[in-house]
């Protein structure tokens, strides 16, 4: 006699791979680092002087809490790097992190808000976005030696910009929901 079982409930071994190990995964990795990425320059500098730097914001516990605290730093204008009234930064790119920093998720600064982007979907895309940043960062290199630093400057927030979308593989999935959702907008 031949049994053919027609149930509908996932076998164990598969929810544990599929649900279980991953948040346990994304938990070890906590908690999540806030970040700000920008340009500081002293008033009346010349296009030389203007240099790429980091600025943290804080940490969080939780995605979702991460991008509030991130919101609301970049909504009141709180991610410069100290109260040195002549120095000047221009935030460019909010980026969070988790504590093997893995990107979990980045989104590109203006007038005030962020514009998250979209975790890419897939190794293939992944690789693609590597090749077409580090062309810029290339492009970059080269405009620097040609001291054209705009041109640089310009190049090099293009290459992070893409590189913003290589959301580590554990929090893809995690990334994409949290853009979906209508609060992320």
């Amino acid at each position: 006699m031949t049994h053919a079982s027609q149930s509908n409930c996932a076998p164990i071994g598969r929810i544990l791979a599929d649900r279980v190990l991953p948040e346990f995964q994304r938990t070890q990795k906590l908690p999540l680092r806030i970040s700000c990425l920008g340009t500081v320059s002293y008033a009346g500098a010349t296009d030389a002087d203007y240099r790429d730097r980091s600025v943290s914001l804080g940490e969080a516990e939780s995605p979702e809490a991460a991008i509030a605290l991130a919101a609301l730093r970049v909504s009141r204008g709180d991610v410069g790097p100290c109260e040195d009234t002549g120095l000047r930064f221009e935030p460019r790119l909010i980026v969070i992190q988790d504590s093997a920093l893995g990107l979990v998720l980045a989104g590109e600064i203006r007038a005030g808000i962020i514009l998250w982007q979209q975790p890419v979907a897939n190794d293939s895309e992944a690789r693609r976005i590597v090749i077409e940043a580090s062309r810029k960062r290339g492009m970059a290199f080269a405009a620097s030696g040609r001291r054209d630093h705009t041109a640089a400057r310009v190049l090099r927030f293009g290459a992070a910009l893409l590189e913003a979308r290589l959301v580590d593989p554990l929090w893809r999935e995690t990334a994409a929901e949290l853009l979906r959702l209508p609060q992320a907008a």
